[in-house]
Parts: C-alpha cells; structure tokens; sequence
C-alpha cells in the first residue's frame, strides 16, 4: 500500500459536495490539502474546518489553475495527490422546440468539466514529474479524475454533460500510459445519483424517489462514499488507467 500522509494534496471543487468530502478524508489521512473553487467564503471555511489551504481558481482558464499550484506549492510543497472535483451541469436538448442546443452552454460544460480536468492534471503532473519518488515503486503521485454514469448513459437533456464526462472517461487511460514513465497513476471515478448540492435542493420526496432507482443500496449516495473510494484509489499502487462506476449498479433510464 502507498501511504501519502504528510503530503501534499488538491482537491478542485474541494469547497462542497464529493469535493469537499474528498477533501476531509484526505486530510484525515494525514495529507495536506489545498481546495481549488470559486467559492471563495466556502473554500476559506471548509480549508479552516479540515486545517487546509485554498485558493480561488477558475479550472477552465491555464493561467488561473497555474496562479493556485504556485500557492499550492508555497503553502504545502508539491502535491502527490490531485483530485478533480469541479464541474457544472446544465440541461438542454439538441433541439428543443425546433431551436437549436445553445452551443456557448455546450462549449462552458466541455471547457470546466473536461479541459478544466485537462489543465490541473497536466499542470500538476508536471510538478510531480519533476519531484523525487516516494517510495520503493518509483511512486511520484496519483491523480482522480471525477466522470459520472453520463459518460455511459447520458439522458435526455445531457448532451453536453455526458459528452464531457466521456471526454473523461477516454482520457483516462492514454493519460496513464503517457504519465507510467514518471511515476504517476491515473484512474477515474464515475459515480452515480450522489447527495450533492444540486440534489440537496430538491424536495425530500424527490430525493427518495431517485434514491429508489437505485438496485441496491435503495439509496442516494453519500459523498463520503465517494471520498473512501478516492482514498482506496491513492493508497493501492496496482489501480492504474481504470475507470471505476461507483454506483450501486444503476443504469440510467433515457429520461
């Protein structure tokens, strides 16, 4: 097993959601963390709560993930463990009442969900390709991407969210193999109806109901359940290049 303890971590979207739970069991684990969001007042208040840094970063713009590794860096060395949280949603059809999928939504999905992942994995790879190994396997770091089931079985309204969670998914393994030579994993996660945000705003009896859909457990998942598998994932050094459904054996319907 890999231990990382009193290493350096990120976490993008780490200010809520799978995130924010990735980010804590991180740092219960013994890692230093910093959280990469926008949301700055949040980030602040969960990087106090877990003894961790932040920084305000936009994923979608280079030169913002490049000023917050370089704070990241300063506060905490570099990271070993990069995991990537940060994403938006959106719904809209390829033609919906005979208008046309709006292409700026389509273009801002692909542009945080997927090149936002893009540019924090290949700007932190590359600082952790440069650090010395840690232990006898060579071992330099560990990167997580976040899919989701969309990737496989994107629903009515989902194009571009399914389109930038498989984006994802296909560059999980080719990101593997380029980055094998330096020591530095690669795996992703796709999970699928969690309690984030997003579901939290619904009504109680709309959360059951979708937590029903799933065949077991009969439940939503909890974030802390993704942040448990994030951890398997850093501390096993044979996951490389997969994807993992963490699901509880859902497949979406079409709508």
């Amino acid at each position: 097993m890999q231990d990382w303890s009193g290493c350096a971590a990120i976490v993008t979207g780490g200010a809520s959601g799978l995130g924010a739970a990735t980010a804590r069991r991180l740092a219960e684990g013994g890692l230093k963390v910093t959280l990469f969001d926008r949301d700055v007042e949040k980030a602040a208040s969960h990087a106090s709560a877990i003894g961790g840094a932040y920084a305000e970063v936009d994923v979608s713009d280079p030169a913002s993930v490049a000023a917050g590794l370089d704070a990241a860096v300063a506060d905490f060395g570099v990271p070993r463990v990069l995991v990537n949280c940060a994403g938006i949603g959106g719904a809209a059809k390829t033609v919906s009442r005979g208008a046309a999928h709006d292409p700026a939504l389509f273009e801002r999905t692909i542009r945080v969900n997927l090149i936002g992942s893009f540019n924090c994995a290949s700007q932190v790879a590359a600082r952790m390709a440069a650090a010395d190994p840690v232990d006898g396997d060579s071992a330099r770091g560990v990167i997580v991407n976040t899919a989701s089931v969309a990737a496989f079985d994107g629903q009515v309204g989902q194009l571009a969210y399914a389109a930038s969670k498989g984006g994802i998914v296909s560059m999980t393994l080719p990101m593997a193999r380029d980055l094998a030579d330096k020591g530095i994993r690669v795996c992703t996660i796709a999970p699928g109806l969690f309690l984030t945000p997003l579901l939290e705003e619904l009504p109680d009896e709309v959360q059951t109901s979708l937590g029903a859909q799933v065949p077991f457990p009969s439940r939503l998942g909890d974030p802390a359940e993704y942040a448990e598998l994030v951890a398997q994932i850093t501390q096993n050094p044979m996951l490389n290049g997969e994807v993992i459904r963490l699901d509880g054996a859902i497949r979406m319907a079409p709508r």
